[in-house]
C-alpha cells in the first residue's frame, strides 16, 4: 500500500530537465548586447556617411579650378586654388554674394531672434496663465504646424502684396515670425523649467507680470530660447521658396537663392560652377558655427525633465 506525502507534487520534466549554466548564460547575453551594439553602431556610420558625403565633395571641388573640376574625380585633389576661388566668389560682380550672405544673416538672425522671443513669450503664456478657450486655441495653433509652409506661400504672397510690402526686407521678416512648433515647445520647456511656486513667490514681493517673464522666466528658458532659435535659424537659412516667391530685386536676395540664380546660368556659362560650389561651401559655415556654438544649450535642452 503506498503512501502519499500530503504538500509534495510529483517533479515533471520541466522542473528536472537540464538548466542552462550561469556562465553559458553569461555568454548570451554579452553576445546579444554585442550584436545590438554592432547594428546601432552600424546604423550610424551609414547616417553619417550619408550626410558627410556630399558635404565632403563639395570640399573637395572647392579646392579645384575649372579643369579640374571636371578632368578629376570628385573625391580627389587637383591644383589647390581654394583661396583663389573663394577671392573670385566675394569679389565677383561687384561683392554680390557679400549682400546676399549679410541678407541671409539678416533674415535669419533678426528674424530668429524675434520669432524666437514671440513664440516662448506665447508658449509661457499658454502655459502659466488660465484663459477661457485657452486649449482651444492652443489646438489652432498645434494645426498650423500641420500645415505645409509651400502651401501658405501664395495666400502671404497676396497679403504682402496688399500691404506694400512685396519685394523689401519685411516681405520675409515678417512671415518668419509666425512659428507654431516654437509655441508648442516654449509651452513644454515652460512647463519642465520654471515652477510655479517661484513665480508665486516673486507675486507676493510685488513682481509684476511683465518683470516676472523678463527677469525670472526668460533666463529658466534659455536651453529652451536657444534650442527654439536653432530651429528658426536653420529653417530661415534654408528658406528658398519664400525669398523665389517673394523677391526680384538681386540685392535683397538670400544667398541660396543667389546661388540658384548663378546655378541656372552654368549651361550658357560653364565658369559659374566653380562660383556655385565654392559659395555653397560658404553657405553651409554659419550652420556650423550655430550649432557648434549653442550646442551645449541644444543638448541641455533635449534631456530637459529626464533626471528629477
Amino acid at each position: 500500500m503506498s503512501t502519499l506525502v500530503h504538500g509534495t507534487a510529483p517533479a515533471s520534466e520541466s522542473d528536472t530537465g537540464p538548466r542552462p549554466a550561469p556562465a553559458e548564460t553569461r555568454r548570451r547575453t554579452s553576445t546579444n548586447l554585442l550584436l545590438s551594439q554592432g547594428v546601432v553602431n552600424g546604423i550610424l556610420l551609414v547616417a553619417a556617411f550619408y550626410t558627410l558625403m556630399p558635404v565632403s565633395w563639395l570640399l573637395f571641388a572647392a579646392t579645384k579650378n575649372h579643369r579640374d573640376l571636371f578632368a578629376t574625380s570628385g573625391f580627389s585633389f587637383g591644383d589647390f586654388n581654394l583661396f583663389a576661388n573663394l577671392q573670385r566668389v566675394l569679389t565677383f560682380n561687384d561683392g554680390i554674394y557679400l549682400r546676399w550672405f549679410g541678407n541671409s544673416i539678416l533674415y535669419s538672425v533678426v528674424g530668429s531672434a524675434a520669432s524666437t522671443l514671440l513664440c516662448v513669450a506665447t508658449g509661457y503664456a499658454f502655459d502659466k496663465y488660465a484663459f477661457r478657450g485657452k486649449e482651444k486655441l492652443f489646438g489652432v495653433v498645434l494645426g498650423g504646424v500641420l500645415v505645409p509652409t509651400t502651401v501658405i506661400q501664395l495666400p502671404m504672397y497676396l497679403l504682402a502684396s496688399k500691404a506694400g510690402i512685396v519685394n523689401t526686407y519685411w516681405a520675409l521678416l515678417l512671415p518668419a515670425l509666425v512659428n507654431p512648433f516654437g509655441v508648442y515647445l516654449a509651452r513644454v520647456f515652460s512647463e519642465g523649467y520654471v515652477p510655479n511656486e517661484v513665480l508665486e513667490a516673486a507675486r507676493v514681493d510685488g513682481a509684476g507680470e511683465l518683470r516676472l517673464f523678463a527677469r525670472i522666466s526668460l533666463p529658466m528658458l534659455a536651453p529652451g530660447f536657444m534650442t527654439i532659435f536653432l530651429f528658426s535659424f536653420t529653417a530661415s537659412w534654408n528658406n528658398f521658396f519664400g525669398a523665389l516667391v517673394m523677391l526680384n530685386d538681386d540685392s535683397l536676395y538670400p544667398v541660396n537663392l543667389g546661388l540658384f540664380m548663378w546655378n541656372s546660368v552654368t549651361q550658357q556659362q560653364p565658369e559659374y560652377y566653380s562660383l556655385v560650389i565654392t559659395g555653397s561651401l560658404v553657405a553651409v559655415v554659419p550652420l556650423i558655427v550655430a550649432f557648434v556654438c549653442l550646442q551645449r544649450f541644444w543638448r541641455s535642452g533635449l534631456t530637459a525633465g529626464a533626471v528629477k
